[in-house]
């Protein structure tokens, strides 16, 4: 499962040998992200692999976690509420992605007038 975060992104999945453990393999692209949810985590670094940062954390502080993540949602917007400019670019090319799956596309009934705040552009030029 991936998790966008305000400030990180964690691809979240059961480890090969043990798929109903009591840990779960959080994995990141970035230096610091899972640190930054996980303080006691110890995260590897794994150039082989397709996640470079990866660590076994129990199943129970990944949900604790998400769900305080879920409680703190104080923004009504979330690519707005991403400060990082990498991060935000990332999220906003995901969001277009996305938006291409949906049967009309977003905003479609505005009648031609655009939601600025909305679009999915690099952080400040929205």
């Amino acid at each position: 499962m991936w998790f966008c975060l305000n400030n990180g992104f964690l691809s979240v999945v059961a480890p090969a040998d043990n798929l109903e453990g009591e840990f779960l393999l959080v994995r990141a692209r970035r230096q610091g992200d899972i640190e930054r949810y996980f303080p006691g985590a110890k995260v590897e670094r794994r150039p082989e692999r397709d996640y470079l940062f990866r660590a076994l954390v129990p199943r129970e502080e990944v949900a604790a976690v998400i769900a305080a993540e879920i409680a703190g949602i104080n923004y009504n917007n979330f690519k707005n509420s991403v400060c990082d400019d990498r991060l935000h670019g990332a999220y906003s090319r995901v969001w277009s992605t996305m938006a291409a799956l949906q049967p009309t596309p977003p905003y479609s009934g505005t009648r031609g007038r655009r939601r600025p705040a909305q679009l999915a552009f690099p952080k400040g030029t929205e």
